[in-house]
């Protein structure tokens, strides 16, 4: 297979793509698309064992952040990089004839415009669908919050109309315990009354019970309403709750694609722009410089992006070794970083800042390690979701199995370390803080989730034995 054919797409890693070319299907005769495999992309083996995870250790022994940051096989790129991109014996073939130059110039345009142009309209699709997804699941925790706390006081006012009742039965005894009116004159004939002022004291005393026990039961009957009403509110609230759910669950996988198209029209740039756009001088030049200038410039500036993103992750690494975020306790749960606690779980006021203001119910903590400090999952699951979140900036949702999930939000943009369908053990290095979304500085937004619901993240830890 000649270079203009061994393009590389759709996987998501810069280090660990394989080679494959996107044909049709007319010509591929299966499926949406074809796969013509070269022999030189990872083996199915490989990909399962990067796929497999990063625990804190690994990662600090191996130094293999970034080979584990995106492991994940993306969309299949959309028909505009179906394409056979020029290779340069291409270009240096054109040069010699006027003709085929001018028509390679503008084939290569034609293609720059398309990468440029893909990436413009699936950014702004996958922006659309975060927002969608970011309202969709505010709205659904608030809604979960307002039925579990109109049951909570439907169960109050039960408690209290218990309460009435029973008390309502006690004076009730204490004035009938015979079963009739026979106990009401037993309590006025009594004994010796001496004067008619202690007559009217009994009688005083008897009426003042039957008041009591009257107000005693209308207590009684307005809790029981009460109780009634919140009920019925609460089912309601519940039924709500259930619908903003599946609506909400529905914007996150919409959302999750729209990720994925992104980031495959933006590995589809990254991959071809620099050469297309260094093919395109080398055939606009009329300077002596030669094809081969061109190429050593296209390297030189692959080689620095490596170096640049090697720094990165080695700072990623000194960060994520100090404090004592990612250590794994008996329970099998660890600390989603090291950073300390700067806001807890529920209502609070409103703060503004940054062009916006933050909600006035907090459905999580918010724990700063520092920019770039690392972001560990809380225990072992499945990543369900891997991207842009609106309010919460770049976020990453995990499932840990039977109706646990856990929230990480405001992920520094280039900071993740996991992708979509990825699973992942306690203590791995997930992500690095950032400041991305609604956020007043570089912090983890971390959430806990009991059956879709978000509760308070510090309880919940805390009975895993883990303290934040």
């Amino acid at each position: 297979m000649n270079a203009s054919r061994a393009r590389r797409v759709g996987l998501r890693d810069d280090h660990w793509r394989g080679t494959r070319q996107v044909i049709p299907r007319e010509a591929a005769g299966e499926g949406a698309w074809g796969v013509e495999e070269c022999g030189c992309a990872p083996t199915p083996a490989e990909i399962r064992a990067l796929r497999a995870g990063v625990s804190r250790r690994t990662l600090l022994g191996a130094g293999t952040a970034g080979l584990v940051a995106a492991i994940v096989a993306g969309p299949l790129l959309p028909a505009a990089f179906a394409a056979t991109y020029p290779s340069w014996d291409d270009v240096q073939a054109a040069k010699a004839n006027e003709a085929t130059k001018v028509a390679e110039v503008q084939r290569i345009q034609g293609f720059i415009q398309s990468l440029t142009g893909e990436v413009a309209r699936t950014r702004t699709a996958a922006e659309q669908a975060a927002g969608a997804f970011y309202t969709a699941q505010q709205e659904y925790f608030a809604a979960a919050v307002r039925a579990d706390t109109l049951q909570s006081q439907a169960d109050a006012e039960a408690a209290n109309a218990t309460d009435a009742a029973n008390k309502a039965g006690r004076v009730a005894a204490q004035l009938y315990r015979d079963g009739g009116d026979q106990t009401s004159l037993e309590l006025f004939f009594s004994g010796s009354a001496a004067t008619a002022n202690d007559l009217l004291t009994r009688l005083g005393v008897m009426d003042k019970l039957l008041e009591r026990n009257q107000r005693v039961y209308a207590t009684a009957i307005t809790a029981r309403d009460a109780a009634q009403s919140l009920t019925d509110q609460a089912v309601v609230a519940r039924d709500e709750r259930d619908r903003l759910q599946t609506l909400a669950e529905q914007k996150m996988s919409e959302s999750q694609q729209a990720a994925d198209a992104a980031q495959a029209a933006l590995d589809a740039q990254t991959l071809n722009l620099g050469q297309l756009q260094a093919q395109l001088a080398a055939l606009q030049d009329t300077t002596a410089k030669t094809i081969a200038d061109y190429q050593a410039g296209v390297e030189a500036a692959r080689i620095a992006e490596e170096q640049r993103r090697a720094a990165e992750r080695a700072e990623a690494e000194r960060l994520a070794a100090a404090g004592n975020g990612g250590g794994v306790v008996s329970s099998g749960w660890a600390r989603p970083t090291s950073g300390r606690r700067t806001s807890d779980f529920g209502p609070r006021s409103s703060q503004c800042g940054n062009g916006y203001c933050s909600t006035s119910y907090h459905y999580g903590v918010d724990l700063s390690g520092g920019c770039s400090a690392g972001i560990y999952a809380a225990a072992a699951g499945t990543v369900v979701y891997a991207g842009y979140n609106g309010g919460y900036g770049n976020y990453i949702k995990i499932d840990h199995g039977g109706g646990i999930g856990t929230g990480y939000a405001h992920i520094r943009n280039g900071g993740f370390n996991v992708g979509y369908g990825q699973r992942v053990n306690a203590g791995d290095l997930i992500g690095s803080e950032g400041n991305t979304g609604n956020a007043f500085g570089c912090n983890l937004h971390f959430e806990a989730y009991v059956n879709g619901s978000p509760v308070n993240p510090i309880n919940f830890l805390a009975a895993r034995g883990v303290s934040i």
